[in-house]
Formats: C-alpha cells, structure tokens, sequence
C-alpha cells in the first residue's frame, strides 16, 4: 500500500496522479452500477495507464466532456489504484449527463482534492460513523479502511438513515458489515410501509441507542448542512466532546483549489481547507445562519 495513504491527518502529500491539478486525466467507464432512485455509481480505469492514489474523504472534478464539471467524492476502496469508484446522485445538468453515460464512454478527472479523513487521530477508540443516504458514499472508503486496520480500534459503530426503504444506499454492503461480529450497524427510515419491522425515525435517535464509550470515541459526520446540526448535537449529549467529532461539508466547488472562492465559508475554502475538518474548528462559523 503506498505510504501516502498513512501519512498523519491534514499533511501534504504528494499524489502522482495530481501533476497539474488544472488538466483532467482520461477515464474509461468499465461498470455503470444503478443504486436507488436517481442515484447510479460509475467504475473507471485510468486511459494512460497510470494509478490513481487517493484518501478516505477527498473529492475528484469530474468532466463531462462539452457539458462541464462536477465535485464528487471518491467511494471506492483506497487500496485499489487500478479503479475509481464514483457514486453521483442525478441532480443538475452536468450529473444528468453523467447518468447517460455507459461502459466504453470517456470522462475526465481532475484530482483528488481535499483534506481525508483523519484515520489515525481514532487509533485505540472507538468509531462511530454517523451518516445518512448519499452521505454513506463519502463515508465508505473510510469504513473500508478502518475495517482493514480493524486491530487499531475498539468499537466500531455505523448509525445509517434513509427517507425510506426505497432508498437504503448500498444495502447489500450493509448486510454484509451487519453480519460481521466485529461491527455494529444501526439503520433507520423516517417514513415505513406497513409492516416494516426495522426502525424507524431519525438518525440522532440511532446516536441515544448505540453501544460506544463516549469519553474514547472518534465519530465521522457526513451529512447535509442542516442534518449535521442534530447529529452533532446527539453527540454533544452522549458525551462526545467537539474535538473527536469529525464532519464533511459540502458547497458549490468549482476550482478545486481554491481559485475561485465558491466554496468560501467564513475564512476557509472547503475545497482545499476541506471538505473534511474537525467541529471545534469550524463551530463559531458553522453555527452562523446563511454563512
């Protein structure tokens, strides 16, 4: 596994597929996967044969050629160089491009960008993964990576939302991390048809349920804006201080390195500032309404 991906939270490194973070490099589409409704995950390999080196938590610029570009997160194993996974939810024109395209079509990549995931800040903790719908594809590559480094951790907990049953993101995967005995996986809808005999309500309330030593957890938060309120504040109630909480946040992000100032909050540019960072950081701006 290549060293970059062990280097301390928040360091430099230096990615050999990042040359010129300006020019994108060409991808091959070799799986279109459809996931739930309006939401499909692209598999690609890289034209010029090189490797793709990523880490849990960073984002790419996708293109789509003649349409434009998008911020997406990486979703995919970061211990597989040979594929990058994508999971997009259709929701703006250059994404509904993106939906039309097959296995065969070319599309671009610019990255990867983006402060990851601290994964060794949780070394000898307990992990608690607080997330809900597409915010799970975000928060895979770092499930993935602390269920491969399982001996470093203490608990492992994921609380998981959706709006229905119709929508559970990766539901397969989810049945497979619940039938590990080493992991807990918490799933909740807020909406059930009659008969459901899963949980059903908020996410905050899977946070009040789940078995995890508040003053010894690291939790990972990847919500909307407005949902990452109450997850925090589930936290803050269970005894998670401010500095063990970990959240991803998401603006329109157009450059990718903090030319264009679209993503701007506050003092911070969440492209390159981001999109990950540790809530005591960021809690006297992020409370701020409108910022």
């Amino acid at each position: 596994m290549d060293s970059a991906l062990l280097s301390p939270a928040g360091a430099a490194a230096d990615f050999s597929n990042k040359a010129d973070p300006m020019v994108p490099r060409p991808f091959r589409i070799v799986r279109r996967l459809r996931e739930v409704d309006g939401c499909f995950t692209l598999v690609l390999e890289s034209l010029d044969g090189r490797p793709y080196v990523f880490r849990p938590g960073q984002f790419n610029m996708l293109y789509v050629f003649g349409v434009g570009e998008v911020a997406i997160s990486v979703s995919g194993d970061c211990r597989d160089p040979n594929r990058l996974v994508h999971t997009v939810r259709e929701v703006g024109t250059v994404t509904r491009a993106m939906a039309a395209l097959r296995p065969g079509d070319s599309i671009g990549v610019r990255g990867p960008f983006g402060h990851p995931w601290p994964i060794e800040e949780a070394y000898g903790h307990d992990v608690l993964f607080v997330t809900g719908t597409i915010g799970l594809a975000p928060l895979r590559p770092l499930i993935m990576e602390v269920l491969n480094r399982r001996e470093h951790f203490g608990k492992v907990v994921l609380c998981y939302g959706s709006r229905g049953t119709h929508d559970i993101l990766y539901e397969k995967q989810l049945h497979q991390w619940r039938g590990r005995f080493d992991m807990q996986v918490h799933v909740t809808v807020h909406s059930a048809p009659s008969g459901y005999r899963g949980r059903v309500g908020s996410v905050a309330n899977l946070v009040k349920i789940a078995r995890f030593d508040p003053e010894q957890t690291t939790a990972y938060v990847c919500r909307s804006e407005t949902m990452t309120r109450p997850a925090v504040q589930a936290l803050y109630e269970r005894g998670v201080t401010a500095d063990r909480i970990y959240v991803t946040l998401e603006r329109n992000m157009k450059c990718g390195v903090g030319f264009c100032g679209h993503c701007q909050m506050g003092g911070s540019f969440m492209c390159k500032d981001g999109p990950v960072y540790r809530y005591d950081t960021i809690e006297h701006v992020f409370s701020v309404r409108e910022l």
